[in-house]
């Protein structure tokens, strides 16, 4: 049974996103310092990342058509940041440059060891979105939306224009303060981090997914080397991660929401459209920085079948 009824191409954007987008400086160490402890950096790159974009960039690269809403600053990284979409074919005239503003960065160190990564951020208050700034014709036009909570009152905004046009919603949250709950509340397919789901229950992620609010189709958890956990009408759903050596984990959950939507718009059910975003989540982990390798439907499709 497809998860919605909508399928891509029936509007002219198939998954409009809503958020992050940056410049990220990724270094590499041997393992994670201790307290105090000096390491050496074995390589360092500047390359472009942010969930939101990366997300889209994966829908793309799997068959979606994606435009995207976000804001960059002035300066010399708003330009590396936005390239890759614009590359990919990807509508960025909502895109907002603030004067005088810097692009959001973040700093990325990834363990050589374990593939795993910890991300220092940095974003000017001035990028932040208004709901005002949001763009309802190009949300009538979109047949899903993406959100995070990168600008808050944009996102929520959106999530209600959306619900009136009927496009299927899906949003990227971590941490579970009163914005990435209220915005959870008005998701289709709320999609959570491990972190997110612990916070919010003391029990386990499937007790987190039944308080996920009355408007959630299917509501998700993401688990890292774990997998994803799933509630779809009564029924929990486990999808094992896909077995692989990673180089870099940076960016997997943003591909495995836009392998999703994806899949959503492709008219998959819900297990097909679970293993689909772990896979393509796995194979993103086999490249440098979030979107280093970006797989195409095909080699995903290949990988399922192997499995």
């Amino acid at each position: 049974m497809p998860l919605w009824p909508r399928r891509r191409g029936e509007r002219p954007i198939d998954l409009l996103g809503v958020g992050q987008v940056s410049l990220d400086r990724v270094g590499t160490v041997a393992r994670f310092p201790r307290i105090g402890a000096k390491l050496a950096l074995e390589d360092e790159a500047l390359l472009p990342g942010g969930q939101i974009a990366t997300a889209l960039l994966a829908a793309t690269r799997l068959g979606l058509r994606c435009a995207f809403v976000g804001a960059v600053g002035d300066d010399a990284a708003a330009e590396p940041a936005l390239a890759p979409l614009v590359a990919a074919g990807i509508a960025c005239d909502a895109v907002r440059r603030v004067r005088g503003a810097a692009t959001r960065q973040a700093w990325v160190l990834c363990e050589r060891a374990s593939g795993e990564r910890t991300v220092l951020e940095r974003r000017d208050p001035a990028l932040r979105l208004a709901a005002d700034d949001v763009p309802e014709a190009l949300i009538a036009q979109s047949c899903a939306l993406l959100v995070d909570t990168e600008h808050p009152e944009a996102s929520l905004a959106a999530l209600r224009i959306a619900r009136r046009t009927g496009s299927a919603t899906l949003c990227d949250v971590e941490r579970a303060d009163a914005a990435s709950r209220a915005i959870v509340s008005e998701v289709d397919f709320p999609i959570v981090s491990r972190g997110f789901a612990d916070e919010i229950s003391s029990e386990d992620c499937a007790a987190a997914l039944r308080g996920f609010g009355s408007k959630a189709r299917m509501a998700v958890v993401t688990r890292g080397e774990q997998g994803a956990l799933a509630l779809f009408e009564g029924e929990v759903h486990e999808v094992p991660a896909l077995r692989i050596q990673a180089l870099d984990t940076t960016g997997a959950g943003d591909v495995f929401r836009g392998a999703f939507a994806f899949g959503v718009l492709d008219g998959r059910g819900p297990r097909d459209v679970l293993e689909l975003a772990c896979a393509a989540a796995g194979l993103a982990c086999l490249g440098r920085g979030a979107q280093g390798a970006l797989p195409e439907l095909a080699l995903v499709e290949a990988r399922l079948r192997r499995a």
